[in-house]
């Protein structure tokens, strides 16, 4: 397993469409294998392939306390969402932002897991929350796209500048 680099907002690259898996084979799972150590050493309890430049389908969380329970999706799709949460969330593609964000409360994920097999998943909470934000980055979308437009400036002025001095 090998940590990869995380891609930072305004970054084009995390606003391209993820390309679907066509089959889950060693590679993909090493992919996931390196995602999981890569998300456990940001710290961050979710990851997706285009936040480390893979253009593919492909999504890591864990929310657990002790970091041992990891989801892995790959190419997932929401099938139904219901309620409304207003939820804190942060990037590790947009570092030191945390901003509140509404989402449906609660979730239902069709996906292949680490083997290929397919999968349905019904979350709530930190989980659902989490599976959504992930989603959105296979879709090109940051939680910055739900602030306001002002707010959005702000981040990315903040970003580009401490591009410029990194």
């Amino acid at each position: 397993m090998s940590r990869l680099e995380i891609l930072h907002f305004p970054d084009p690259r995390l606003r391209r469409r993820a390309e679907p898996v066509s089959v889950v084979d060693e590679a993909v799972r090493r992919l996931i294998d390196d995602m999981l150590e890569t998300m456990y050493h940001a710290p961050g309890i979710g990851l997706s392939a285009p936040q480390v430049n893979v253009s593919r389908r492909v999504v890591t969380i864990d929310v657990s306390q002790d970091r041992n329970a990891p989801v892995c999706l790959v190419n997932p799709e929401i099938r139904a969402t219901s309620g409304e949460t207003e939820t804190e969330e942060g990037c590790l593609s947009v570092p030191g932002v945390y901003e509140i964000v509404k989402r449906p409360e609660w979730v239902r994920v069709s996906a292949l897991d680490r083997s290929g097999n397919s999968r349905e998943i019904e979350a709530e909470g930190l989980l659902a929350v989490c599976i959504q934000h992930e989603i959105d980055h296979l879709d090109g979308r940051l939680f910055v796209d739900y602030l306001s437009r002002l707010k959005r400036q702000r981040i990315r002025k903040k970003a580009e500048k401490a591009l410029r001095y990194a």
